[in-house]
């Protein structure tokens, strides 16, 4: 894709969407990452309601090491494949604290060591909690970059590096809450709304 093409749909996401805030609720850098961990197939929606709860319950990192798995299987379940999660987030917050000291690391392959962290969650936590220009590709962001020409790949961290080289660090951040409120609005999986998409001559689904 064009360089041009590239800026032009920047440039319309900013005028529709501009600066947007983290869907997740959280009031420290290891709620978000639990939260996140909680968001693998499952509503931003569902995780508020849960992490609501869950953040009243256990307070601390040491409250989530020193869990009873079954108990917090059992917090978590709405979220949906709650024995992974809660045996990741044991493990996690166990890791954090023996090998961090409670801090969080900023390094994708420091982040990515923890338990139940891929690229995506190890972004979502360099862009929000370090503001470090990082791409967070989520199913809304795969589905639309592909739509737009942005990516051929099916795989989210091909689709990273693809989307890294053709948009501007400084979008980085944004771009991912963007194409999340896109998708929810307008680019929806199952019925989109291209009749008022203004991303509508730039989609190539759309020309098919």
């Amino acid at each position: 894709m064009q360089k041009e093409c590239v800026y032009k749909i920047l440039d319309l996401l900013d005028k529709n969407y501009g600066d947007l805030k983290c869907y997740l609720d959280y009031k420290s850098d290891w709620q978000l990452l639990i939260a996140t961990i909680l968001s693998a197939q499952c509503t931003d929606a569902r995780v508020n309601i849960v992490t609501k709860s869950l953040f009243e319950k256990y307070k601390t990192l040491d409250d989530f090491c020193n869990a009873e798995q079954k108990i917090l299987e059992q917090d978590i379940k709405s979220t949906g494949f709650y024995k992974n999660k809660a045996k990741n987030i044991m493990l996690m917050a166990k890791k954090l604290k023996m090998d961090f000291d409670y801090k969080m690391p900023s390094e994708i392959k420091e982040l990515t060591s923890l338990a139940g962290v891929g690229r995506k969650t190890a972004n979502v936590i360099r862009s929000h909690i370090f503001k470090i220009p990082s791409i967070v590709v989520d199913t809304h962001v795969k589905r639309i970059s592909q739509k737009i020409g942005w990516t051929k790949n099916n795989d989210a961290d091909k689709i990273e590096f693809d989307l890294m080289k053709i948009i501007p660090e400084e979008n980085w951040i944004r771009i991912n809450l963007q194409l999340i409120a896109h998708g929810r609005k307008i680019c929806k999986a199952r019925k989109p709304k291209c009749e008022i998409c203004f991303l509508n001559k730039f989609c190539l689904w759309n020309k098919k």
